[in-house]
């Protein structure tokens, strides 16, 4: 199962933190976008592993776009 991580608003990408392959937990950041000269950290809501970062630093987001995708550790 995976979890897909989408832009909640326009920003730009102003830092990438998490790659592919990397283990993340849900206080761990992906993306810190960058907004109006505020820095928002982005999230998953469980931890997994990355499979896609579908972002790189300087893009622009628009709502709903995919910034990521997390496959979710199996429960059984």
């Amino acid at each position: 199962m995976a979890e897909e991580i989408r832009a909640e608003m326009v920003a730009n990408v102003w830092k990438v933190v998490a790659k592919k392959g990397d283990t993340i937990t849900d206080a761990d950041p992906i993306v810190i976008l960058e907004s109006m000269k505020m820095e928002i950290p982005v999230h998953a809501e469980d931890g997994g592993v990355v499979s896609e970062v579908a972002v790189n630093e300087g893009d622009v987001v628009q709502e709903g776009d995919l910034i990521a995708v997390i496959e979710l550790p199996s429960n059984g």
